[in-house]
């Protein structure tokens, strides 16, 4: 009987145990698209147990407290707590939260909220706001410390881009790398990227060599698992026309203001009779026209249980404002992105991007002469007399004269395998490559445009160019997460990468083309006995190895720690030099984890972080061997012969250049997430810049015919400065959000050391200056050097008064002429008394963003500015005929008429020399772009089969506010010479319409 009561009293105990767990299972989807949700974790809240969703995204749980809480966790996603009962399905959110956006950091991948470096980041939507041919323009005033300026207003131009500033004399491009290969965001279509990174600070020191000058990481999209195929279909059609034409002389002005220069000389003057002159020819009307854009891109994206696909194919095609039959761009592309689960432990993907590109474009020189030439003369009327000076031609004769195309074509990608053979442990190896075709034709044919002209042409010539250029590399890289003891986490990563760039080209020229035609120019119909014929072939082999690693670690996510070290070596620098070690080490601490602020009504998160570290910048090839490109004359029994010698002198010593970087951050959200700020100070200090043509002595044989000096790492400058980017989500309702974005760069860069005290100069200003641009300690690089004005002599009291400036090289200085001053106070006006007079990068960068959803319709606009640079006005060609800018109206014509425009004379002055009174304010704010977009209901989409139609209009490059006289305040580029308008081609503001379609 006691037995029987002792196991009745044993199944009770058991039956009232069982009665206070569960089993729990259930499903998680996508809630937005009611796809399941593989990998999501779900974990019992306060414990270690959990499991993760399958590719059906169903999940199970055993033993389960009643009443237990359960944590559902996945990347982009919104973290979601549940109380636990038997049959669980949950709808997840994807997050569109700062903190729980996913940043790439080099070889891995990170929640924001954890990084400890300093990083921006762009999403697609962006990219769909602003509608940019090139991506890299995306960034233009949404990221805060990036800059970024055209190279010029052409169809299929470069961009440039800087990321917290002018550090080097030579290469100042970010890395960029395209979904783990390095690639070039000109050959990628827009419409393919999920998100471009940002990294500014020192953890892009895991790229080593290549990292000094910041690294941008794109990410293409790619299908989701166990989704229907899904077809989206966006175009756009834009025409684009010129924002801004020169004020200049017409014809009447300018044959008035030519009078008058002669005779202020003494000479006859050049009209009798100005009053049937009109208006006349205006030049830029003849050059510029309304030109057309159109987009086309169709995708299809998708996956089954253990794969996941995206392919896309796109079209651009872009006619230029200026001449668009001689201007325009043709890209095309096709992308595959696909992931493929072959084991529960091996996954395989490929990614490749095929593309074509086609353009023609025309020398800057048309521009120039447009504004140069005379408005008194028709469209169809040479300067033969060479009345106009000899190096100034009709600039429509001179398009019609103009033949030239460049057409490329390349594939770039990789194959990657991704093996998890244990809990924790990924190893990937990866076989990235880039191969790409260019071929060039220009034809100049016979042509004359009046006597000694310097366009003249008196035979037809063909010049043609191919290449191809080859990149593989080869990574293969393990990353390991382990937590200890619950609150300590880790992440390892070891790796390796190899490449290798090739390059393989072939150029070649030859006279006499058939018919004078460009349908026969080819070298191959060109007379092949002309002495004129030319054939010259380039390759080059370069070769890295790399070894990095990283640690990241958090002690119960509030403590963090990244350290990596990377070792390079290069095969373009001798052996001795060929190596060096970058490393960097990053912390954080989120102070909004701590208990006295963990439940703060005001502050949501709060982090503090720091960094510092060193990086690479891989400039200079094959600087420690000397080529025989120079020239000599050699003896041979008795006899002269010309041969070959040394070119420019070796330097065996030569290295890349080294940054070492310093960062410190804040990132800090208010009010439930509504305001976001982030701040950084930083400070850049950039080693061993290299120097071209550094002056060594004359004894080792540097001045020789063909020779020069070497290339030698003499050169250091810092970076100082700051940012911050404020968000601010105004308002957040299901039919109504505000949010408006707001952010701010500081840069200073000065040059602390050049070896031995030497200055380097670069740029151009009119024929016979001096270089305008310099490098040197104390200034920027690239800073504006020349005369300082104060003024215009009004009398001839005034100039007796002011020291003598004949040694300008003019002595003959008379009232109305400009009055430099004497900067070393030696008495003397001279080229001594130049000095800084501006520089061409700003000291501040800032952007604005705008977006407004109400229902179905979307607002966004987005403004950029850059204060603080100054921009040389160079596209005046100072001889006595050409055509002037209309600020010459307000000369100088008598005492007390002016004080900022010097007289009008043919007489040989020093006004012309270059000065301040070249150099003008660059600061603008413009508009680039304003959106307004109209969704249409799922119910009315349904009946068609549609999941989405979106229409809308855009204008690109709406307005810029500036003092600027030239085109463009935003063309700018390179570091030594940057900032001198020569009359670059100006960007186009363009109108669009376009539609955005998902079935």
């Amino acid at each position: 009987m006691r037995k029987k009561i002792t196991l009745l009293l044993l199944l009770f105990i058991t039956v009232c145990l069982n009665a206070q767990t569960i089993n729990v299972k259930g499903v998680v989807k996508d809630a937005a698209t009611g796809d399941m949700l593989p990998g999501v974790s779900v974990i019992i809240k306060g414990s270690t147990v959990g499991a993760e969703t399958d590719f059906d995204g169903m999940y199970a749980l055993s033993n389960v407290k009643q009443g237990s809480t359960l944590v559902f966790s996945y990347l982009g996603y919104k973290t979601k707590e549940v109380t636990a009962k038997s049959v669980l399905n949950v709808m997840l959110e994807e997050s569109a939260e700062s903190l729980d956006e996913i940043v790439v950091v080099g070889y891995g991948k990170q929640k924001r909220k954890d990084v400890t470096g300093s990083v921006s980041l762009v999403g697609a939507e962006t990219l769909e706001a602003l509608q940019p041919i090139n991506a890299a323009a995306a960034l233009q005033g949404t990221s805060a410390g990036v800059a970024v300026n055209l190279s010029s207003g052409a169809p299929g131009a470069g961009v440039n881009i800087l990321i917290r500033g002018i550090s080097s004399n030579t290469n100042n491009q970010p890395l960029t790398i395209v979904d783990g290969y390095e690639g070039d965001l000109n050959s990628v279509n827009p419409n393919d990227i999920e998100s471009i990174t940002i990294l500014k600070d020192a953890q892009a020191a895991i790229y080593g060599i290549k990292g000094a000058n910041g690294v941008v990481l794109v990410i293409t999209k790619i299908g989701k698992k166990n989704k229907a195929p899904t077809v989206r279909y966006d175009s756009y059609a834009a025409i684009q026309q010129t924002t801004r034409k020169l004020n200049y002389l017409n014809a009447t002005e300018y044959a008035l203001v030519l009078n008058e220069a002669y005779a202020a000389s003494g000479q006859s003057l050049p009209f009798n009779n100005v009053s049937n002159l009109g208006v006349g020819t205006d030049w830029q009307d003849e050059l510029f026209n309304d030109a057309f854009l159109i987009n086309h891109n169709i995708s299809l994206s998708g996956g089954g249980e253990n794969f996941k696909y995206f392919v896309s194919a796109s079209r651009t095609e872009q006619d230029g404002i200026i001449a668009k039959e001689k201007s325009n761009f043709i890209r095309n592309n096709i992308k595959l992105n696909l992931g493929v689960d072959v084991t529960d432990k091996l996954n395989f993907s490929l990614i490749s991007n095929y593309f074509t590109s086609a353009s023609k474009g025309f020398s800057g020189s048309v521009l120039f002469n447009g504004l140069n030439y005379a408005p008194t003369y028709t469209t169809d009327q040479d300067d033969t007399n060479n009345f106009l000076g000899i190096e100034i031609v009709n600039p429509l004769s001179q398009l019609a004269n103009t033949f030239g195309e460049n057409n490329g074509n390349g594939i770039e990608g990789n194959f990657k395998l991704e093996y998890k053979p244990i809990e924790g442990l990924s190893i990937t190896s990866r076989l990235g490559y880039k191969i790409f075709n260019e071929k060039q034709r220009s034809f100049t044919p016979i042509q004359n445009y009046g006597a000694s002209k310097v366009f003249n042409q008196t035979q037809s010539s063909v010049y043609q160019f191919k290449a191809t250029s080859t990149r593989v590399v080869f990574e293969n890289f393990a990353t390991y997460n382990k937590t200890f003891a619950e609150n300590h986490n880790t992440t390892f990563t070891l790796g390796t990468s190899v490449q290798n760039d090739l390059f393989d080209g072939i150029y070649a020229s030859g006279v006499d083309v058939p018919n004078n035609s460009f349908e026969f120019a080819d070298l191959s119909l060109t007379d092949p006995q002309n002495e004129q014929r030319s054939l010259n072939s380039g390759s080059s082999d370069v070769r890295l190895i790399s070894y990095f690693s990283r640690l990241q670690y958090d002690y119960k996510g509030k403590y963090l720690f990244s350290g990596l070290v990377r070792r390079d070596a290069a095969s373009v620098f001798s052996q001795n030099q060929r190596v060096d070690y970058f490393w960097s080490a990053t912390t954080g601490w989120k102070v909004s984890e701590e208990d006295f602020l963990k439940d703060s009504e005001t502050i949501n998160f709060l982090k503090l972080r720091a960094s510092y570290g060193t990086l690479g910048n891989f400039v200079g090839n094959n600087l420690y061997r000397s080529l025989l490109d120079g020239e000599a004359t050699y003896v041979f029994d008795g006899d002269l012969a010309s041969g070959r010698a040394q070119g420019r002198l070796p330097n065996p010593q030569a290295q890349w250049e080294t940054a070492e970087k310093l960062d410190i951050g804040l990132d800090i959200n208010f009010f439930d997430d509504k305001l976001t700020v982030v701040a950084d100070y930083f400070r850049e200090s950039r080693k061993d810049l290299l120097i071209e043509n550094f002056p060594v002595s004359g004894i080792l044989g540097s001045g020789a015919p063909g020779g020069g000096n070497p290339t030698v790492n003499a050169g250091v400058s810092r970076n100082t400065g700051g940012e911050l980017a404020i968000n601010y989500k105004a308002i957040n309702k299901e039919d109504f959000s505000v949010n408006l974005g707001y952010n701010v760069t500081y840069v200073k860069n000065e040059v602390t050391e050049v070896l031995g005290g030497a200055f380097v100069e670069g740029g151009g200003f009119a024929i016979g200056n001096p270089a305008p641009s310099r490098m040197e300690v104390g200034q920027p690089i690239g800073y504006f050097y020349g005369l300082q004005t104060d003024g215009i002599f009004q009398n001839q009291a005034e100039v007796d008064a002011h020291p003598s400036q004949d040694g300008l090289g003019s002595n003959l200085t008379s009232p109305g002429d400009i009055r430099y001053k004497d900067v070393n106070n030696d008495g003397v006006i001279d080229f001594n008394d130049r000095t800084n007079i501006g520089k061409p990068q700003a000291d501040f960068y800032m952007g604005l963003n705008l977006s407004v959803n109400y229902k179905n319709w979307d607002f966004a606009t987005y403004l950029y500015a850059e204060v603080g640079k100054e921009i040389v006005r160079n596209y005046e060609r100072f001889l006595p005929n050409v055509n002037k800018p209309n600020y010459y109206l307000a000369r100088w014509t008598g005492e007390g008429t002016s004080n900022s425009v010097p007289r009008l004379t043919n007489d040989a002055t020093n006004n012309k020399l270059f000065s301040d009174f070249f150099v003008e304010d660059g600061s603008f704010l413009r508009m680039q772009n304003i959106q307004i977009g109209y969704s249409f209901s799922p119910k009315t989409l349904e009946a068609i089969g549609l999941t989405k139609l979106r229409l809308y209009t855009t204008v690109n490059n709406v307005f810029t506010l500036t003092e600027y006289s030239g085109f463009d305040p935003t063309i700018n580029g390179g570091a030594i010479g940057a900032g001198i308008d020569y009359g670059s081609y100006p960007s186009a503001r363009q109108f669009i319409l376009g539609l955005n379609v998902t079935f």
